[in-house]
């Protein structure tokens, strides 16, 4: 080894904790030295970190989350099903204010009712005064949109 390289060895160098004032011997090349926490507080090793999580609700926080995102859900799924449902009134098609009002006269007021004449062809749609075959193909496009299955039409069920 070369002479005067290395740094001075103290075997009995003194260390101070700055949180709590502990203080212990150490061997260390600096005589005196200063840490910002020892184990002897911290939470780690105190076991105050269990504390702190109850204090800070960490816990409730995120079952407050939880329950959160499955209200969310919950509501999503209530909004799924309210798109795809029966009941659901014909103006929510989003149809021509003329569209509309044709089907009302014919006494289409919920999207059952339009499927129901819908399965009896598209003859017995485009006899509706005031619906026309532009409507026609805007309701099915709204209802695919929706998630609606349109009923399959024969050639038996269209007039030739």
């Amino acid at each position: 080894m070369k002479d005067k390289i290395h740094p001075t060895y103290y075997p009995d160098a003194k260390v101070t904790c700055a949180s709590c004032g502990r203080t212990w011997v150490t061997g260390s090349t600096k005589k005196e030295f200063r840490v910002d926490i020892c184990s002897n507080c911290h939470p780690f090793f105190t076991g105050e970190s269990q504390r702190i999580l109850d204090i800070e609700g960490q816990v409730d926080r995120f079952y407050k989350k939880l329950s959160a995102r499955q209200t969310y859900v919950e509501g999503q799924k209530a909004k799924e099903a309210a798109k795809k449902s029966p009941e659901r009134p014909i103006a929510d098609l989003g149809l021509s204010t003329r569209a509309t009002e044709a089907l009302t006269k014919a006494g289409i007021l919920q999207v059952s009712q339009f499927m129901d004449k819908l399965a009896e062809g598209d003859a017995a749609l485009l006899a509706i005064a005031g619906f026309g075959q532009k409507s026609l193909i805007d309701a099915k496009k709204k209802l695919r949109s929706f998630g609606y299955e349109l009923p399959e039409i024969t050639e038996a069920s269209t007039p030739a």
